[in-house]
């Protein structure tokens, strides 16, 4: 990590705080050891006690990543029957495709795949560009757990399975991303460039998520990648040995437009380079060392000619010339807080939330 996170402070020893901050974390939540399996093994035993007369067990979002691949793979294995959902926002690669079918058929799992209405994807994403903001991914993100949430209550799944985990994601600056699950947020920005309506749009606001689903329909999020000593390399050997996996060559580049906007659109308009925090993370959890870091900061991920093909795809996809879509990039950034947010009422629930861990145990 270095200064093109503006808000970054290294101490004497010449560590920063996202490093400090991490590993003081990592206490609290990793367990890489005999003692996150053995709490691995109680929660899936108990999952399979509660839910033993119901079709599915828990669910589980896939998108074709190594994270959420990883994780069917780890369920299954452990016994258990999930439900397994794909949200299509439009905008996988043809290996997320091909990835997706063998996970599904080498485990022997149901998949239910869920496809946003395209024209109000559409609309949304154009609406953060005109907004000149730097997450990008908000649109995609907020539909992908919220329609994972709606189909699990509809399917009266309490157990949700998600791939965030310490091991690959520990470190991200606050200010190079915002908050996907704000609603309010999206809906600001929707209303003040967006030219359509959301009728379809899979969306849950922070009453929802915090109080319908946890509270009233006791729906729990479980992290079990947090349990285990979980290892990107390894993950992907096994990945790719058991289930005929491949590797799309960066963190979430299994969707074409998430990859243009990680690998163009936030170096050249912010200056925020997101293999620095992935990199970071996986040294903190001990996965490369900081010289193998900075030897693959060095790495051309992105080729030039590569990058003007998609470019034009994202621009043709979002009904833009490239010329109008450039000039759009080049538009003066804007900040998330420049908008209308619910930032302090998530900062209140997390607060809440963890008074909640320590009472309730």
């Amino acid at each position: 990590m270095d200064t093109t996170d503006p808000e970054i402070v290294f101490d004497d020893q010449g560590n920063c705080n996202h490093c400090t901050s991490a590993l003081q974390l990592s206490e609290k939540i990793w367990f890489p050891d005999e003692r996150g399996e053995k709490i691995l093994d109680q929660i899936i035993d108990r999952i399979k006690i509660e839910e033993r007369n119901k079709e599915f067990d828990c669910i589980i979002g896939l998108s074709g990543g190594v994270d959420s691949s990883y994780l069917a793979y780890l369920a299954v294995n452990k016994g258990l029957r999930p439900l397994v959902v794909h949200v299509d926002c439009g905008w996988n690669s043809e290996q997320a495709v091909k990835n997706i079918e063998n996970i599904v058929k080498k485990l022997g799992i149901e998949l239910h795949t869920f496809v946003v209405n395209w024209e109000e994807m559409k609309d949304l994403q154009r609406s953060f560009f005109k907004a000149s903001l730097p997450d990008q991914d908000i649109p995609q993100d907020h539909a992908i757990f919220a329609a994972l949430y709606n189909f699990a209550d509809r399917n009266n799944i309490r157990y949700v399975f998600n791939g965030l985990n310490f091991a690959t994601e520990s470190i991200m600056p606050e200010n190079w991303g915002y908050q996907a699950m704000d609603y309010r947020h999206l809906k600001s920005i929707h209303n003040r460039f967006g030219e359509k309506k959301l009728k379809d749009y899979p969306h849950v606001n922070f009453f929802q998520r915090y109080i319908y689903y946890t509270l009233i329909k006791k729906m729990r999020i479980i992290n079990p990648l947090n349990y285990i000593d979980y290892r990107k390399e390894s993950a992907i050997d096994i990945l790719k040995k058991e289930l005929g996996w491949q590797y799309y060559g960066g963190k979430h580049y299994e969707s074409r437009f998430t990859k243009f906007f990680q690998s163009y659109y936030l170096p050249v308009k912010f200056n925020f380079d997101k293999r620095r925090a992935h990199l970071s993370s996986l040294i903190v959890s001990g996965q490369i060392s900081r010289t193998e870091a900075i030897e693959k900061m060095k790495e051309n991920v992105y080729a030039e000619s590569e990058i003007g093909n998609d470019l034009e795809f994202v621009a043709k996809k979002l009904d833009w010339s490239p010329e109008e879509f450039r000039s759009i990039i080049d538009m003066k950034p804007n900040r998330h807080q420049d908008f209308p947010t619910n930032e302090s009422l998530f900062r209140f629930g997390l607060k809440s939330k963890e008074y909640l861990k320590r009472i309730l145990g």
